[in-house]
C-alpha cells in the first residue's frame, strides 16, 4: 500500500517472516492463506523432486512443496516442528515446509534493495529482493517465480488427479 502525503511517499508492507535453515525469508501475508503444523504427507510418484506430495486440508488436496530443495539448501528430515505455509503461488494454494514461522513483520519499501547481481543467477530468479535490518537480512522470494510455468502445471494437474483420485 503506497499513500502520498505532501508529495513525500510512503510504503509499508507486511512480511510473514519463516526460517529455512539458518536464513530467514519473507512473504507478503497477503499470499498466506493458513499456516500449519506439520501433518502427513502423501508422496506421488513420479513428482518433481522438490515436491514433498499432497495433503488433505480440510477436503482439499494441496500439493505441498520443499523449499529447501528448491532453494538448494541442504535439506533435514521433517519433523513435527516443522510448518506448512499455505500460500498462493502461481494463482493455485500450495503448501510450503517450513522450518518455523517467526513474526509478522511490517517493513518500509525503503527497506527492501534488490539482490546483488553478485549472488543472482538464471537459476535464482526468484529472488526479488533482501530487507536489511540491523541485525540480520531476510531473503525475499518472488513465489510466482519460484517455480516455472511448466512446474506450477505438473504440480496442479498432479493435485487435480489426486483429488479426482480421492
Amino acid at each position: 500500500m503506497t499513500t502520498t502525503t505532501n508529495n513525500v511517499e510512503r510504503s509499508e508492507e507486511q512480511l510473514v517472516v519463516f526460517d529455512l535453515a539458518a536464513e530467514a525469508f519473507g512473504v507478503d501475508i497477503g499470499s498466506v492463506r493458513k499456516i500449519i503444523r506439520m501433518q502427513d504427507i502423501t508422496r506421488v510418484p513420479g513428482a518433481p523432486g522438490f515436491v514433498e506430495g499432497i495433503t488433505n486440508l480440510r477436503g482439499n488436496v494441496i500439493p505441498v512443496i520443499d523449499l529447501r530443495k528448491r532453494f538448494d539448501i541442504p535439506v533435514n528430515e521433517l519433523h513435527k516442528d516443522n510448518r506448512i505455509v499455505v500460500m498462493d503461488i502461481g494463482g493455485q494454494d500450495m503448501g510450503v515446509v517450513v522450518d518455523a514461522v517467526t513474526e509478522v513483520l511490517r517493513i518500509s519499501a525503503a527497506a527492501v534493495e534488490p539482490p546483488s547481481s553478485v549472488i543472482t543467477t538464471a537459476d535464482s530468479v526468484y529472488l526479488q529482493g533482501i530487507v536489511k535490518m540491523e541485525s540480520r537480512m531476510v531473503i525475499l522470494p518472488n513465489l510466482d517465480k519460484v517455480l516455472t510455468d511448466s512446474e506450477k502445471g505438473t504440480v496442479r494437474d498432479m493435485a487435480a488427479m489426486a483429488d479426482a483420485a480421492g
